[in-house]
């Protein structure tokens, strides 16, 4: 019979530098929980997640269509404080930024987005 080797990696160090490569637990409830509450008052139809080197966003469509309406984004490599968050259009341009994810899901008047169709 052959052995069996239990191999553990503990390296601390690996872990800590690793960064976080899409939502954490905490941001996607919270992302969710305002789908679905978009959902239920028919303003938001359908979402995906798109990931990259720079950033991780959840993205919201009104219906089946090429390009998100409406991105939900984390970036992974901020340049200040406050740009951790964000919320973009459909043309990429950024509406609103934010340190916190709460703060600026709280913080912003979802009726005011209006979205084409």
């Amino acid at each position: 019979m052959n052995k069996i080797r239990l191999i553990i990696n503990n390296d601390v160090k690996t872990k800590k530098s690793e960064k976080q490569k899409f939502f954490i637990k905490k941001e996607l409830q919270c992302i969710l929980n305002l789908y679905a509450k978009m959902v239920s008052n028919g303003s938001w139809k359908d979402y995906s997640f798109s990931t990259g080197t720079k950033e991780v966003s959840f993205d919201v469509y009104q219906r089946a269509s090429e390009k998100p309406v409406l991105r939900i984004t984390k970036n992974l490599k901020p340049n200040y404080f406050n740009e951790k968050y964000f919320i973009k259009d459909k043309d990429g341009k950024v509406i609103k930024k934010s340190e916190s994810l709460n703060f600026l899901i709280e913080r912003t008047i979802w009726n005011r987005f209006k979205l084409i169709k």
